[in-house]
C-alpha cells in the first residue's frame, strides 16, 4: 500500500503535541509536529501530510485561518480540528469549509484515531 504521509499535529501547547505524538507512534504511524500555523505552512518540500490534527485557538494564526490559507493555495490536506473552547460558530465554519472532524477537548484516543482514519481513507492514493 502506498503511503499517505505523516500525521501533522498543530498546536501551540507542548505537552499536547508530545502526548499525541507518542499516541499516533505508538500506532506505527509517521509523524510530524509544529508549534503553530505559520510553521506547518512553512513545511515546504516536505513529504505532504495524510492528514492534520490542528488546535483552533493558538497566537498568531488561528487553526480556522490556517485552513482558509489550506484552501486557498489548492492544498486539500484532510483536517481534524481539536478545541478546548469552541463555539458552534467556529464547529459549523470549520465543518462547511470541508474539516473531518471538530473534537472538543479534552477528547478520548478513540476519537480521534476515528477522525485521523476517516481522513486518511479521503487522503488514501486510488
Amino acid at each position: 500500500m502506498k503511503s499517505i504521509g505523516p500525521v501533522c499535529i498543530v498546536d501551540d501547547d507542548e505537552s499536547i503535541r508530545e502526548s499525541l505524538d507518542g499516541f499516533f507512534r505508538s500506532l506505527g504511524l509517521a509523524v510530524r509536529t509544529y508549534p503553530s500555523a505559520e510553521a506547518d505552512l512553512g513545511r515546504g518540500a516536505e513529504e505532504p501530510p495524510g492528514c492534520l490534527i490542528v488546535d483552533v485557538a493558538m497566537p498568531g494564526m488561528s487553526g480556522l485561518d490556517l485552513q482558509e490559507e489550506l484552501l486557498r493555495l489548492g492544498d486539500g490536506t484532510p483536517i481534524v480540528f481539536v478545541s478546548a473552547a469552541a463555539s458552534d460558530t467556529m464547529r459549523r465554519r470549520a465543518l462547511d469549509r470541508g474539516a473531518i472532524s471538530f473534537l472538543s477537548k479534552p477528547f478520548d484516543e478513540e476519537q480521534l484515531l476515528a477522525a485521523q482514519k476517516d481522513a486518511t481513507i479521503l487522503r488514501a492514493p486510488a
